[in-house]
């Protein structure tokens, strides 16, 4: 992917939610929950005077419905901007 974001936003790969339990439990695809986690992918040059905190490769964050979902040859990506990132995973 040859990609990069405006401003302050940020590009996302979510990561995928576990499909068997601890005790394994198979999960079926209509009972997953959407994954608030992701990776990092890229990131924008930030806007005039407000550097970016986060950089590719960073774990984070996110709400369940925040910014907005694209696919890039059979991978989905979400775009959103920095300040909708609720932390990194440290």
């Amino acid at each position: 992917m040859n990609m990069k974001p405006l401003q302050d936003r940020v590009i996302i790969k979510r990561i995928e939610a576990e499909s068997v339990t601890a005790s394994g439990i198979i999960i079926p695809d209509s009972a997953k929950e959407r994954p608030m986690r992701g990776t990092v992918v890229a990131v924008g040059p930030g806007r005039k005077n407000v550097p970016m905190t986060v950089k590719a490769g960073d774990e984070v964050l996110f709400p369940v419905y925040a910014g907005t979902e694209f696919k890039v040859d059979g991978d989905e990506f979400i775009v959103l901007r920095e300040e909708e990132l609720m932390a990194v995973v440290a």
